[in-house]
């Protein structure tokens, strides 16, 4: 039996899931963990991680190193996306990661990220066609599928913080901000060459802030699992009606709204932009959820070694 573990340190928070997987490949999910550690907070123009933003990442991976010490031989893969990717000082983060925990990360392209989002949701969704949309903390992931297979990949520079940050205030958000973020949003997506093949398909949402529109529609209509967004479906009506609902309030406001975490109040209508942008220039009238991602993709990897190692 091998406990694999998977570290996914993003923009925004940090996860951790560990898996026990038999000679088989079968497999089942022991453990899920996530931090809140807005990596990217405050990274500026000189694009530095933060001391305060390094601190909470480190509390997070010491309370992750306490909890998978305590199993037999973990097997430990521990991947950085974007805020890392993009840093300046990040040899000295990584470094310090290392010193402090033993832990090395592996600091992947956004191509790759893109791509284990693809294998995570491909192997846990009847998905066809369709166009995959990561969004994360301060990037984006966009794949296109056909006939289950990825056609198109790209990762662009915006996420829900880095949106939020430098376009949006933090508390009740103006007309002429959101205007401005908004062509920002649209003047990334014109440079992406492949997008209009994606017109009239439907989208699948990954990411915080994707889920987050999901649970916040789950709960306005009264599901009894909230968080049990996996294969949950809404038409672009929904999407653009919850935006709007969120537009309407400020900060306090927003923080009691059901199924939206406090922690993420501040920066929702940043993270949810990019997708309702997209279903409108695509003309796509419906949103598929998926809670599979970066983290699974890496394991249905694993998998697949451990079987293709059997035959």
């Amino acid at each position: 039996m091998e406990n694999l573990v998977v570290i996914d340190l993003g923009s925004n928070s940090v996860r951790m899931t560990i898996s026990e997987i038999d000679e088989a490949g079968n497999h089942q999910t022991v453990a899920e963990e996530k931090r809140y550690v807005r990596l990217s907070e405050n990274m500026g123009e000189e694009q530095l991680l933060q001391p305060a933003a390094i601190e909470r990442t480190l509390a997070a991976l010491a309370e992750f190193k306490a909890i998978y010490d305590k199993l037999d031989d973990p097997q430990i893969t521990a991947v950085a996306t974007a805020a890392v990717r993009q840093a300046a000082n990040q040899k000295q983060f990584l470094k310090q990661v290392k010193d402090q925990f033993d832990l090395d990360f592996d600091v992947i392209s956004g191509a790759t990220e893109a791509r284990y989002d693809y294998v995570g949701v491909v192997h846990t969704l009847p998905i066809v066609n369709g166009l995959i949309v990561d969004t994360g903390g301060a990037s984006s992931e966009l794949i296109l599928v056909e006939n289950r297979q990825m056609k198109h990949v790209v990762s662009i520079p915006l996420g829900s913080v880095t949106l939020s940050q430098a376009y949006l205030e933090s508390d009740k958000v103006q007309a002429d901000s959101l205007f401005s973020a908004m062509t920002f949003v649209n003047n990334v997506f014109n440079d992406v060459w492949w997008l209009r093949e994606a017109t009239n398909l439907p989208v699948i949402g990954l990411g915080g802030a994707n889920r987050t529109l999901a649970k916040i529609n789950r709960r306005n209509k009264n599901f009894l699992n909230v968080e049990d967004v996996h294969g949950y479906k809404l038409s672009a009506t929904d999407v653009y009606s919850t935006l709007t609902q969120l537009l309407g309030l400020d900060l306090a406001g927003r923080k009691k709204v059901p199924g939206l975490s406090k922690d993420r109040a501040d920066i929702i209508v940043g993270g949810l932009i990019p997708v309702a942008l997209l279903m409108r220039l695509l003309d796509s009238q419906l949103i598929t959820f998926s809670n599979a991602g970066l983290r699974d993709g890496i394991l249905y990897d694993r998998i697949d070694q451990i079987k293709a190692a059997v035959k």
